[in-house]
Order: structure tokens, then sequence, then C-alpha cells
């Protein structure tokens, strides 16, 4: 166990699925929400992205090419286009037949489950503004704003997010945004969370983010090891892949009190 990070963990830490359950199943589909769920974690993260025809998608890369049996860019496809791909059998034989999901089809799934929180991550593109409106207004119209929390690599799209509607937003480091603004009233001021990697998690950074007012959160420590790292470096919600280590260690941190 590597304990470098060795301020005391004295609170129950928030554990957020990343794209679902990534490691087990294929990401960002509705079977892998539906399996992270089962376990209990606190929190769902999903990527969104317009379709041609203006409809929001769950899905994380620019193109389909990795995540399908397509190809071409998610944004040159129509609703239609994509929900004929596979987006399943790349990750298993067993899991064919697999689609794309819509946001609205993940509204719906997430109705039966009213205390799970969603980190809604806005993947930054020409439309990425668009898409982030598209979304609040669908999650608005199910009622889960409340238990909303939105996040992109795009400080402008953050901006817009909190100017405009005073949502929470999650950013992360200055270095890994586009379009950050430096300044007291500048991207920072804008969130309400800061992600940070593994690459860069340390006690340091943890506490000049607490110190600035904001969560402190991180990605994605999917090892034992790496969970006692960042849950002693102060991370408050560890967002994973493989929900297991993060799930047994909290469990015993805590006494297994949920």
């Amino acid at each position: 166990m590597n304990m470098a990070c060795d301020s005391e963990i004295t609170s129950r830490p928030l554990i957020a699925a990343h794209r679902g359950w990534k490691s087990a199943y294929p990401e960002n589909t509705l079977l892998a929400f539906k399996e992270a769920l089962r376990p209990g974690v606190d929190m769902l993260e999903f990527d969104l992205r317009l379709s041609k025809d203006r409809t929001v998608v769950v899905i994380h890369d620019e193109t389909v090419d990795r995540t399908t049996n397509g190809s071409g860019r998610v944004g040159d496809l129509t609703l239609e286009e994509l929900k004929r791909l596979d987006a399943g059998g790349w990750f298993g034989k067993e899991y064919e037949g697999l689609k794309i999901p819509m946001l609205e089809e993940l509204c719906v799934l997430l109705a039966d489950y009213p205390d799970v929180l969603l980190n809604v991550e806005i993947k930054p593109s020409s439309d990425g503004i668009e898409a982030a409106d598209a979304a609040v207004a669908m999650l608005r119209e199910y009622g889960y704003l409340p238990r909303c929390f939105f996040t992109s690599f795009d400080a402008a799209i953050v901006t817009h997010l909190y100017d405009t509607y005073g949502l929470r937003t999650q950013g992360f480091p200055g270095e890994q945004m586009s379009n950050y603004v430096e300044g007291p009233e500048g991207t920072m001021s804008k969130m309400w969370a800061v992600g940070i990697s593994m690459k860069l998690l340390t006690p340091q950074l943890v506490r000049e983010i607490q110190d600035a007012g904001l969560k402190a959160w991180c990605y994605c420590p999917d090892t034992a090891r790496q969970v006692y790292y960042a849950l002693g470096c102060g991370a408050e919600l560890l967002t994973v892949n493989d929900l297991l280590p993060a799930l047994e260690i909290r469990k015993t941190i805590t006494g297994g009190v949920e």
C-alpha cells in the first residue's frame, strides 16, 4: 500500500463510475450504466455530443471508430445512422448489438435511481455550447438538474454553464483546459470542483484547490494502491473505471457504513 499522501481519511469518499463500469462493460452504453448502479456508486459520469440532426447522444470520442463497428465523426452522422452501429462488439462478442444511447434513454433509466448524482461531461467541439444547452434542457425536463455536475475540458463551456444557468461545474487544472482564463474572475471562479488526473495528483495540489474553496476530485484510481493514494491525498470524489477496489476500500474505511 502506498500511503505517500498520508493525511488522515476521515470521511466517506464519493465514487463515480467513469463512462459507466468502463473496465467490465462497453463504455457509455446503457448496460455499462446499469451494471455500475448495481453495487452502489454515488455518481455516473458520461460524455455528450450532438448528432448531425442535433440529438444529444452519449459517446466519448469525436468519431465512432474506436467504440463501434462504424467510422466517421459523430457530428456528421444522423441519429438513425448512429443507431445502426454496434457499440458493444468491439469490447467482446457477447456484447454485440448494444447501441449508442441518446441522453433521453439514459434519463429514462435514471428514473429508478433518484439518489444517484450525475457528472455530465460536454465534449469540446464547435457545437459544444449548443450541446450543453440541449443537455440542460433535457435534464431540466426530467427534473435532474439538482443532482447534476457539468464538466468540460473547454473553459468556454464551463463558463457558459455557470454564467447562463448557475450550475455546478467541474473543470480541470488550467494547463489541461482550452480557453482557460486566469485571474480572480476567470475560469476558476466558475468552477465548483476541479478534476485531477492521477498523474498530477499530490497533497499540495489538493490543498491548493480546497484552499480556493473548491472540491478536489480525481480520476482514475483503479487499483487498491491508487485508491489509497488518492484518499490519502484528500481527494473527495474518485472517478474510476474499475469500481471494485474503490468500493471495497471505502467499505473497509467506513466500517461497512454506506
